[in-house]
């Protein structure tokens, strides 16, 4: 018997499962003979045209046909979305940021999952050291694909040491058996200054090398260090010089994959480039932006939508007087491109403030981990206008809360203006300044 987890929650209006007489409160036990362990099963099982679910209601047995297009959900919602529950990360990562957090937040914030299920319906990382031999051999019959995996480095010793996890050099051989069963994967390398940069880095780009076209493309992303590290594995961020050889290393190999394999597969993220102070590369050479989760393009893409919307657009601004609050690495970035549209619409008055991260630590400068108290901190007292505007990135839970729990209402109270989260996208960011 199927259990609460496996009970409907909803079923859409005039969907397939809807046609067929399925109902919220029924409990979904096999799909065509196969037992339904969780949402993968379902997706699977259910792909094809015609299908014969199995289902429980009022401890009754029976079953429904169900009829659509391949690969059309049949409109089921679960009691939980996976069905078995969030699996959560067996290692103790040396560069954890989840560990890197003061006490006393919500406790959401400290579960670390390593899923395959959301690696595949998320886009979230996993680091394959808590897949057990069936899991492994689910991934590769059901051609689950694609599957982004936490690499960090190819030396099982050194994997070992930087997951804090005995077993996790096992993880490179599961990441090889995907590689040969045709599984797509995107990966990301956390470099870590004396651990896995400079020679290390440039070995585990080449065993990566190997397992192309599989391998689809890997980023190469900065430690992020806060000051809450007492106790924890001795790290040290990157310098300018680093940053700049790291960058170096990685376009160079980039640049042979490309030759070789027809993409340049590594790239790092733009928060490596802003270290070393160099400038972001043009539009082309992401190719299509595989790793923009792992802020890898998003700027130049913000460049690139930006310029586009700016070319087109026309009238005049209403030169409304406001704030775009934003993290200490994309300030630059949105200060040029306000300059730029001010070259054509003289009469923008939108200023671009840098918030600096007090909370977590100055090494700390996205705008993604700017919380509720610095914004009001920094902010308050300022000349801000009529509004402030800041990344949908700094919230959390359903879009009005920071990761300090300052809501939304909170910050506009302690400002007394309108905060106003927008998407990262160029279009966007051009209306806010032409607003």
């Amino acid at each position: 018997m199927a259990g609460e987890r496996n009970r409907i929650k909803t079923v859409a209006p005039e969907s397939p499962a809807a046609r067929a007489g399925i109902r919220p409160g029924d409990k979904l036990l096999r799909v065509n003979g196969n037992r339904i362990a969780d949402v993968l099963d379902y997706m699977y099982f259910a792909y094809d045209e015609e299908s014969v679910f199995e289902l429980e209601r009022d401890g009754e047995v029976f079953t429904a046909a169900v009829e659509k297009d391949a690969g059309q959900d049949a409109g089921l919602e679960f009691e939980e979305y996976l069905m078995d529950g969030m699996r959560s990360c067996a290692n103790n990562c040396v560069f954890c940021f989840v560990d890197q957090m003061p006490p006393g937040m919500r406790e959401t914030l400290y579960f670390k999952d390593d899923d395959v299920r959301l690696s595949f319906l998320t886009g979230s990382y996993l680091t394959l050291t808590n897949m057990g031999e069936r899991e492994v051999r689910r991934v590769i019959d059901l051609k689950i694909s694609p599957i982004n995996v936490s690499v960090h480095t190819m030396d099982p010793d050194l994997r070992c040491l930087m997951l804090g996890n005995k077993n996790a050099g096992r993880g490179i051989e599961i990441l090889k058996r995907f590689a040969r069963a045709g599984i797509e994967l995107n990966c990301q390398i956390v470099c870590c200054p004396g651990l896995n940069d400079g020679k290390e880095l440039a070995r585990t780009m080449r065993r990566l090398a190997r397992l192309a076209p599989q391998v689809h493309s890997c980023s190469v992303i900065p430690v992020g260090l806060t000051k809450f590290r007492e106790g924890l594995y001795p790290l040290k961020p990157f310098d300018r010089e680093l940053a700049r050889e790291t960058v170096a290393l990685v376009e160079r190999f980039g640049e042979h994959c490309r030759k070789r394999h027809g993409s340049r597969i590594f790239f790092c993220s733009d928060e490596l480039y802003l270290k070393a102070d160099l400038p972001i590369p043009e539009d082309d050479f992401y190719e299509g932006y595989p790793q923009l989760e792992n802020g890898v393009g998003l700027l130049r893409l913000l460049y690139t939508e930006f310029e586009e919307a700016l070319e087109s657009a026309s009238g005049e601004a209403r030169g409304t007087h406001a704030t775009v609050a934003t993290g200490v690495s994309a300030a630059r970035t949105l200060t040029r491109l306000r300059d730029l549209a001010k070259a054509k619409f003289p009469n923008i008055q939108v200023e671009i403030v840098p918030v600096v991260n007090d909370f977590f630590g100055h090494t700390i400068d996205v705008a993604g981990l700017i919380t509720g108290r610095d914004l009001i901190a920094q902010l308050r007292g300022r000349d801000l206008g009529e509004r402030v505007y800041i990344t949908n990135r700094m919230l959390r839970d359903g879009g009005n809360v920071f990761l300090d729990d300052v809501t939304l209402r909170d910050a506009e109270s302690a400002l007394g203006v309108p905060v106003t989260p927008i998407d990262n996208g160029g279009e966007e960011l051009l209306k806010v300044f032409l607003s």
